[in-house]
């Protein structure tokens, strides 16, 4: 939904032209022992985040299982990597070219944080990790993007359909 409201990040660079892309193939970051494999989601904005979830297993599925064709890792338009699996809680991604942007998904981890009453909690905090290619975009378009990733989080329930 963030890329829809931001289609500016669901772009690719081609000798000096920025070209908007109509569909929203993501590209899954998904490791072996040794190896880096980068499968795609085509058309990821029709599924709900539970349907996202169900796909990734099944490309990490057949990754593991050295079964992952290379049909199936080409057409990417934005790049999602979920550093946090193995620990990570700040990175900064190599983007996928010609792609403008790969987000980086960090460790859950317990902060104090502010409270309406001037004290302090514990809470379950997440960085979120945007590398962009600046040739396309600028900063006020990476910022309003995790905006709207932030605020698509915090509605997330999941009581939602799959598909």
């Amino acid at each position: 939904q963030a890329l829809k409201k931001n289609p500016k990040l669901n772009t690719q660079w081609d000798n000096g032209n920025i070209i908007y892309k109509k569909d929203i193939n993501l590209s899954i970051a998904i490791t072996t022992d040794e190896h880096l494999y980068v499968p795609v989601i085509q058309n990821a904005d029709n599924y709900s985040l539970a349907g996202l979830a169900k796909k990734i297993n099944e490309l990490a599925t057949d990754v593991k299982a050295g079964t992952l064709s290379t049909d199936k890792m080409m057409g990417g338009t934005f790049t999602l990597n979920n550093t946090g699996s193995i620990g990570s809680v700040q990175s900064m991604g190599i983007i996928n070219h010609p792609q403008a942007a790969i987000l980086q998904v960090e460790s859950i981890v317990k902060r104090m944080v502010p409270t309406a009453d001037g004290g302090f909690r514990a809470a379950d905090m997440i960085n979120l990790c945007l590398s962009i290619d600046h040739r396309i975009l600028d900063g006020i378009q990476a910022g309003n993007f995790l905006k709207d990733v932030k605020e698509n989080l915090a509605r997330f329930s999941d009581e939602g359909d799959i598909y």
